[in-house]
């Protein structure tokens, strides 16, 4: 229904479901967060607690927030293929054996690097720029927090661009070394790791016949028929936003 107010109760996930939905439509979009790391809810000072995100919405006001594309689908924190997508889908399968917690998420990261993982040729054309190169993950970023607290600029997401992240080959120790520089917000000086703004960036495999790959969206993983397009939504969500709340990155 246009004018109307759309509330999703979740996680990351769950919030992308439903503001995929609510893009567009002239609906304003209300949150109660209810996941693991709920970036969306925290930068945007929405309260953890559900009965006080619930009293917050009666006089909350509409704020634009900027959202991300990719092929299509919306993304509010983040988009990835390759070694972080990887990560997300064996925490996924942690969860369902140990439940949910932010150590399982890190336990599940260390499980994921110890195994291996192939990098990927890929392309990527941005403006008239085109390169080639060997990967192990690509992160585009859209979330001011979550870039914060992994050392990134966090400016760049406030000037209507995304953050990217290409993580070059390096071996296994150097990489468990850069998951401990991630979680220490230390992430953006290190080697192998090198960091972009965007408002579009177009991906595709170098072997012609890779036609599909995995990309993860807020935590949710699908299958998309390349090239994979990244791009800032042309219009914003219609974020209801608290009134006297302040971003968890500002408090600090």
């Amino acid at each position: 229904q246009s004018n109307g107010i759309v509330v999703a109760a979740g996680g990351d996930g769950t919030l992308n479901a439903v503001a995929q939905a609510t893009l567009g439509s002239g609906c304003e979009f209300g949150v109660i967060p209810q996941g693991t790391f709920n970036y969306f809810g925290r930068s945007h000072g929405i309260p953890a607690d559900a009965t006080e995100a619930t009293r917050a919405l009666l006089t909350a006001r509409v704020y634009p927030v900027q959202v991300g594309l990719v092929n299509g689908r919306v993304f509010l924190v983040n988009a990835s293929l390759g070694l972080y997508r990887q990560s997300l889908e064996d925490r996924e399968e942690q969860k369902k054996r140990f439940g949910r917690s932010r150590l399982i998420a890190a336990w599940a990261a260390v499980g994921t690097i110890l195994r291996g993982y192939r990098p990927l040729l890929i392309k990527l054309q941005r403006d008239d720029e085109e390169l080639e190169l060997r990967t192990l993950t690509l992160f585009v970023g859209n979330n001011h927090l979550q870039l914060e607290q992994i050392g990134l600029d966090t400016d760049v997401v406030e000037d209507g661009n995304l953050a990217a992240l290409v993580l070059r080959p390096v071996s296994t120790l150097a990489l468990l070394g850069l998951l401990v520089r991630g979680a220490m917000g230390r992430l953006s000086k290190a080697r192998g790791v090198d960091s972009f703004a965007l408002t579009r960036l177009t991906v595709t495999p170098s072997n012609p016949r890779i036609r599909r790959l995995k990309i993860a969206t807020d935590g949710e993983v699908a299958w998309m028929n390349t090239p994979i397009e990244f791009r800032v939504a042309p219009e914003p969500l219609l974020l209801l936003k608290p009134i006297h709340t302040t971003p968890e990155s500002e408090a600090r």
